[in-house]
């Protein structure tokens, strides 16, 4: 799939870990539908550990048993997932997620079940076995589940042709295979022989690759390989994670573009981490929040949506359905920092882009403890002779001859577009 703007949608890991249900996966993807779908969110994405009966939280259970076809192929617990019951598989989910004008994703681990190779199962497509195929030192260091696959041996791809197989079946339109993106340059034959089986398969299906963070050298490969790809570890609502993602934002500005995103992970916002209280929120404040968001968008990473979709307040939907920011994230063009320095004891972030549609974006973030007033000269941005400015977030607007002023909040951030 091309992708030629970065994805938009929601993923069960932050509220529900590996322990997420279908009727949860449901409700979201109706929320998504009535509230979110006509700004532009459209994929409903299920994370890890599907196939495990047993899952409860975001803690995993080391070598635990996985529903698996006779295949050696992962598939949906049904008393998770009820509709998969009878060899269905997540096509009746995807289906209805379908019906509601979205799209729909399920994470997967690169390689294939420890359990298969154990029993030495089929492997479909070829008289191989799930052994014959395995690459037992390629493993997880954080999850048990699989066995890496070795991409020089026969039978390998048609492995990874039978799981995209089984996949188009089921009606899945994005991939996030784990325990990849950060594994090369060791990993990388199978990287390419399972983007390769998913580019053959007869659907379109974006490719996101995890965990980060991505290693900066092998930018080439992850754009021919991938729609995504994560350029840092898991991202959580801490202001230290926040305050470090302007650093992997600008050296991997460059490689933004039609196809192929950066992503600097998830939106850890609203109701988190359900599975261990149903009353855990955010930890960022509205203003870091503010700054995650701009960030983001200005950077044109993937925006996925991390919290329960049902709980969210006004503020939260303001976040996710402010058309000028949006805007901003689906027309950026030549995204990058012009500067980092201390300004009035404060430090200041200041990031620009070209508007697709006319005109340049603004981003100023004050990554300080500190409330600031500053001005911004518009030569930074080499734009003379004065301007029009227009806040996104407020709608406010100002004439600026010089030099832009500009009020922020400790770790929080305004956006604008500049017009002549």
């Amino acid at each position: 799939m091309k992708a030629l703007t970065a994805p938009m949608g929601w993923n069960s890991w932050d509220c529900y870990g590996a322990a997420v249900t279908e009727d949860v996966v449901r409700k979201n993807a109706d929320f998504m539908a009535a509230n979110l779908k006509k700004y532009g969110w459209e994929y409903i994405v299920v994370d890890i550990q599907w196939s495990e009966p047993a899952a409860k939280n975001h803690e995993y259970t080391p070598f635990t048993e996985l529903c698996m076809d006779e295949y050696s192929r992962l598939i949906p617990a049904p008393n998770r997932f009820p509709s998969s019951a009878d060899g269905k598989g997540f096509a009746p989910l995807a289906e209805y997620v379908h019906s509601l004008g979205l799209k729909f994703g399920i994470h997967i681990m690169r390689g294939l079940p420890r359990q298969a190779v154990h029993r030495n199962t089929p492997i479909k497509g070829t008289d191989k076995t799930a052994a014959q195929i395995a690459k037992t030192a390629s493993i997880c260091s954080w999850n048990t589940d699989m066995y890496g696959v070795d991409a020089s041996k026969e039978g390998a791809r048609e492995y990874y042709d039978s799981i995209f197989e089984l996949y188009a079946s089921w009606g899945v339109d994005f991939i996030k295979c784990d325990d990849i993106a950060r594994e090369l340059p060791h990993e990388e034959s199978e990287l390419i022989m399972l983007s390769d089986a998913l580019k053959g398969c007869g659907r379109d299906m974006i490719l996101s690759l995890s965990p980060g963070p991505a290693l900066l050298e092998k930018s080439e490969l992850y754009k021919r390989t991938a729609n995504m790809w994560r350029i840092t570890d898991d991202f959580w609502d801490k202001w230290e994670l926040l305050y470090n993602m302007f650093e992997r934002a600008e050296k991997w500005c460059t490689h933004t573009g039609a196809g192929h995103w950066p992503d600097a992970d998830m939106l850890p916002i609203g109701p988190i981490l359900q599975d261990y209280d149903k009353n855990n929120r955010t930890a960022f404040t509205k203003d870091e929040q503010i700054t995650m968001m701009t960030l983001w968008s200005i950077f044109r990473s993937p925006l996925i949506i991390g919290g329960e979709m049902t709980g969210f307040d006004d503020f939260t939907m303001g976040l996710l359905t402010n058309e000028s920011v949006l805007a901003m994230h689906r027309n950026a063009r030549h995204s990058h920092q012009v500067w980092r320095k201390e300004i009035n004891g404060t430090e200041h972030i200041l990031w620009t882009a070209s508007c697709q549609e006319g005109g340049t974006y603004m981003a100023i973030f004050n990554a300080g403890d500190k409330d600031s007033e500053i001005s911004v000269p518009l030569t930074d941005l080499e734009i003379y002779g004065g301007a029009r400015l227009t806040e996104l977030w407020s709608g406010e607007t100002q004439n600026c001859p010089e030099e832009a002023a500009v009020k922020l909040n400790s770790h929080g951030a305004k956006a604008y577009l500049i017009t002549v």
